[in-house]
């Protein structure tokens, strides 16, 4: 079932500019590298030869929020660390998404006292939870793939509202 077959005998292939758009979305995402836990390391593996996440069209991770489009919190998040996650996001460029990546960057998980933020929710919109402690890489892919979907059925006209 190759591409030979989906257009016929004229060549030609039609579809709509905003699912053409949100392909290319999707097909080359460039993740920030945002690990401050023992997740972070689960991540990493994600990224190596392994699991690869480079055929998701992530190569590799930046370091620079002015080049990502994809922030990955793969953690605890602390109060004396949520402005620097908030100030990184807010100079990502549009359109962005978040993953919270862990039990401890989605809720603190066993950490409950009031030097984390309850929850990376409170600071940034998250788009994809990632449950576990800390999730092996095929749910940190899955999550990935989850972020897919979505961004496959954004509308124009949605994203002009927001």
């Amino acid at each position: 079932m190759g591409v030979e077959q989906k257009l016929g005998n004229m060549g030609i292939a039609t579809t709509t500019l905003e699912t053409a758009v949100n392909w290319v979305r999707t097909n080359s995402m460039w993740p920030m590298l945002f690990g401050l836990a023992c997740c972070a390391i689960e991540m990493m593996a994600a990224q190596a030869s392994h699991y690869d996440m480079s055929r998701f069209g992530m190569e590799l991770m930046r370091a620079s929020p002015r080049q990502s489009d994809l922030m990955i919190v793969a953690g605890r998040l602390s109060r004396k660390m949520a402005p620097v996650l908030r100030r990184l996001y807010d100079q990502m460029p549009e359109p962005k998404w978040v993953i919270s990546m862990g039990d401890c960057a989605s809720c603190s998980g066993v950490f409950n006292n009031y030097a984390l933020v309850q929850g990376v929710d409170e600071i940034v919109p998250v788009d994809v939870y990632v449950a576990g402690c800390p999730p092996r890489p095929e749910a940190l892919i899955h999550g990935v793939v989850t972020l897919y979907e979505k961004v496959k059925g954004e509308k124009f006209k949605d994203l002009a509202k927001a």
